[in-house]
C-alpha cells in the first residue's frame, strides 16, 4: 500500500504493528510477527533511517531497547516529495524521448513534417482543435477567407476569456467587409492584440510554436481568391495556359498544409513576427470605434502635448533619470508613462516604440 512512499511490505507491517502497540522491543515484535530477531532488527533499522520509528527515551534498566512509532505525516511527506520529484523527472524524460522519436520520424518521413488536409470543414475542425490546445494563437488574416470566416470564429472570445493570447494581423481589405470593424473591435475589447497591414503574403495560423496551418489551394476556376495570384487562365501565372486540375480543384475544396515543429515552422514564425513589427496597431476608441487602420490616418492627434514631449525625449535617447528631472516627476512615473505609450503603440520594447513613432508620424504631424 505504501510502496509509493518508499516502504516495502515488511517495513509497512512492522510500522503498523508499532502503531497499534505504541511501544515494543525487538523480541516482542519478533514473537508477535513470527519472525526471527535478526529480520526484525534489519527492518527496524530501515524504518529508523526513514524517520518512521524512534527509540524509547528510557528503556527499562538492563532491559532491551524499545522502539516507538513516529508521526506518519511528518515522516512520509519528505518521502512522498522525493517520489514526486522522481516521477516528474521520469515524466520529463519520457517527453524528451517522445520528442526525439517524433523528430527522428520527421527526419525520415516528410509526411510527419507537413500534413496536407483538404476541405473547408476539415480545415475548420483542425483550426479549432489547434486553438483549444494552445496558449497563444497568431493569425495572418487576408481578405476573402477560405475556410473560417470571422463571424464563425466564436471560440476566440471563449479562449480569450480563458487567458489564451491572440495576436492577429488583418489585411485592410478584410476590414472593409460588412461587419468586420465591429467584429474586430469586439475581439480587441476581449483582449486580442490586433494590427493592420496593406497586404499580407499568405494566410497563416500558428499555435504556440509547435504547429501552423497555411492554405495551399483555395478554389477552382478563374481567380483563386484575390490574393494576387488571380488570373483567368486558372494556373495563377497569367500566361494563358491552364494547368491540369488536381483532385482538390475538381472538388472545388480548399487545401491546407499542417506544419509541425521544424525549420519550416521556424521560418513561418519569423515571417509572422516580421509582419507584426511592420503592421499598424489597432485600438478601440472611447466611442467604441476601431481606429488606426485606414491609410493616412494620423493617431498623433490623440496625443497630449506632454506625451509628445516625452516621446521626443525617448527618441533622442535621453535616460529615464534625466527625463524625470525635466518633467519634474519621479523616475517610476516616467517608466509608467512610457509603458502606457508602448501599449498604445503596440510595442514590446522601446526600440519598437521609437520605430512606431517614426512610422506613424507622431512627432512630425499634428
Amino acid at each position: 500500500m505504501l510502496e509509493a512512499a518508499g516502504l516495502d511490505a515488511e517495513e509497512e507491517r512492522v510500522y503498523r504493528f508499532l502503531l497499534g502497540v505504541r511501544e515494543a522491543d525487538t523480541g516482542g515484535i519478533a514473537a508477535q510477527l513470527g519472525w526471527d530477531a535478526a529480520r526484525v532488527e534489519s527492518v527496524l533499522a530501515a524504518l529508523h533511517g526513514k524517520g518512521l520509528v524512534g527509540r524509547a527515551a528510557e528503556p527499562p534498566a538492563g532491559g532491551p531497547e524499545r522502539y516507538v512509532p513516529m508521526a506518519p505525516d511528518a515522516a512520509l511527506r519528505p518521502l512522498l516529495l522525493r517520489g514526486h520529484e522522481a516521477l516528474e523527472w521520469a515524466r520529463r524524460g519520457v517527453e524528451q524521448l517522445a520528442e526525439e522519436y517524433r523528430a527522428g520520424g520527421r527526419r525520415h518521413d516528410a509526411e510527419q513534417l507537413v500534413e496536407v488536409i483538404t476541405g473547408a470543414s476539415v480545415i475548420r475542425q483542425r483550426l479549432r482543435q489547434m486553438a483549444y490546445g494552445a496558449g497563444e494563437m497568431r493569425w495572418l488574416c487576408k481578405a476573402r477567407p477560405v475556410a473560417l470566416a470571422a463571424a464563425e470564429n466564436d471560440e476566440e472570445w471563449e479562449l480569450l476569456a480563458r487567458g489564451v493570447r491572440y495576436r492577429t494581423i488583418y489585411e485592410r481589405e478584410l476590414l472593409e467587409g460588412p461587419g468586420m470593424v465591429d467584429n474586430v473591435a469586439r475581439s480587441i475589447r476581449a483582449g486580442e492584440q490586433a494590427r493592420a497591414a496593406g497586404t499580407l503574403p499568405v494566410r497563416l495560423v500558428i499555435a504556440d510554436s509547435s504547429m501552423a496551418i497555411c492554405p495551399l489551394v483555395y478554389e477552382s476556376g478563374g481567380v483563386l481568391d484575390g490574393d494576387g495570384y488571380g488570373a483567368s487562365d486558372g494556373d495563377g501565372d497569367g500566361d494563358g495556359t491552364e494547368r491540369a486540375p488536381g483532385p482538390a480543384d475538381r472538388a472545388g475544396e480548399p487545401t491546407a498544409a499542417v506544419i509541425h515543429s521544424s525549420s519550416l515552422l521556424d521560418a513561418l514564425i519569423a515571417l509572422f513576427e516580421s509582419q507584426w513589427a511592420a503592421a499598424t496597431p489597432l485600438h478601440v476608441t472611447d466611442s467604441g470605434e476601431l481606429a488606426d487602420f485606414e491609410d493616412g490616418q494620423n493617431p498623433a492627434v490623440h496625443l497630449a502635448d506632454d506625451e509628445r514631449y516625452l516621446l521626443s525625449l525617448i527618441v533622442a535617447g535621453v535616460a529615464d533619470k534625466a527625463i524625470a528631472s525635466q518633467l519634474w516627476v519621479s523616475q517610476r512615473t516616467v517608466q509608467r508613462r512610457i509603458q502606457a505609450l508602448m501599449q498604445r503603440a503596440g510595442a514590446l520594447t522601446r526600440t519598437q516604440l521609437v520605430w512606431q513613432v517614426a512610422q506613424r508620424g507622431w512627432l512630425t504631424n499634428g
